[in-house]
């Protein structure tokens, strides 16, 4: 093999060598020179309805334990387990006779109190007594009616009476039950509408308003659902679970939730939106999250970006992008905040 300098003259020969030492230096510059390739995907927002999956339990919408105000003997009881009761209904009537006694004492000195003092009115006018007398009579009467209204008081508290419409639980009482105060008689439950509460995580709290639709089922009825909406969002978030309590109302018209029961819930909401990438274009680093967008020069920058919920293959970015930018989904390796990157392809992404 015979090359170019081992012939021709000594201009040839120069003329090669110089050629060949500019091919050394071009092709090296031109390599280094050469941007790396991506692929890019943009920043979309698509339709992503909220559906929160949590577990309830359900609450009576008004329920109470039914005590007495007094210690007494149970004289009468006027109620039958599991029945319905309205409000102010008797339920039991305990021993009154001293209550009773003590009303007909107090009647009687205000009636005396009320003699007095009407009949020192009338001396008064004929200047027979003074009207400090009369202020006296009079602060006496007062005082009886006073008395008289607690005793009053004290007798219907042997009177024990549904404070409002519901049905009664279990007697816990009999016929000659010495009763007090720390007594529980029955319990009284309104479950006409039953309360739902449940736990959702705080990345929901901003898609959350009262009157939501919820969807419930329950192991005891497994082919029956239970709809109502929210109708409150608390006020605070646990710190341990960084979730918060909803509660939702639904109609109980066959009384076939009763207080205590356990639920699946379904919180549902459909004209909610969200800016969504692919799961690629995430870059984490150590506890944050970051993406790669390249801007219309090809220039990289990098951002952190907090993502909220997921789809299979997408995920939401609730800040840190906006729609229509583009992020780097393969070539994040190669790219550099601040240096221009060449876009192979830009991916078509579904709504």
């Amino acid at each position: 093999m015979r090359y170019p300098f081992q012939s021709g003259g000594c201009a040839t020969r120069r003329a090669w060598w110089a050629a060949l030492t500019l091919c050394l230096i071009i092709a090296p510059t031109a390599g280094a020179q050469e941007l790396p390739g991506v692929v890019v995907a943009p920043v979309t927002r698509v339709e992503f309805p909220l559906t929160v999956e949590a577990l309830g339990t359900a609450r009576a919408n008004e329920s109470v334990d039914i005590r007495p105000k007094v210690t007494e003997t149970v004289t009468a009881i006027r109620f039958e387990e599991g029945q319905f009761v309205r409000a102010a209904q008797v339920l039991i009537e305990l021993e009154d006779a001293s209550e009773r006694a003590a009303v007909e004492a107090a009647r009687a000195t205000l009636l005396d109190s009320q003699s007095k003092y009407k009949r020192n009115q009338e001396l008064f006018q004929s200047d027979l007594v003074s009207e400090s007398q009369v202020e006296t009579s009079e602060a006496r009467r007062d005082a009886d009616r006073a008395a008289l209204e607690a005793a009053e008081a004290r007798l219907s508290d042997t009177v024990v009476r549904a404070p409002f419409a519901g049905r009664v639980g279990l007697r816990r009482v009999s016929l000659g039950s010495l009763v007090a105060p720390s007594t529980v008689i029955t319990t009284l439950d309104d479950t006409d509408t039953i309360k739902l509460d449940f736990d959702v995580p705080e990345t929901a709290l901003s898609h959350l308003v009262t009157g939501l639709q919820v969807i419930a089922r329950s192991a005891a009825w497994p082919d029956v659902t239970f709809e109502g909406t929210v109708a409150s969002i608390d006020t605070r978030v646990d710190p341990v679970s960084r979730t918060l309590t909803v509660r939702a109302l639904m109609p109980n018209p066959e009384h076939l939730l009763r207080p205590g029961m356990f639920l699946t819930v379904e919180l549902l909401r459909r004209d909610v939106t969200a800016l969504m990438i692919p799961e690629q274009a995430i870059v984490p680093e150590q506890s944050r999250q970051y993406v790669l967008v390249v801007d219309d020069e090809g220039v990289v920058s990098k951002r952190e970006v907090r993502t909220g919920r997921r789809r299979p293959g997408r995920v939401e970015v609730v800040e840190g992008v906006a729609a229509g930018e583009l992020v780097i989904v393969e070539g994040t390796q190669k790219a550099q905040s601040g240096s221009r990157v060449r876009v192979l392809k830009q991916l078509v992404v579904e709504p």
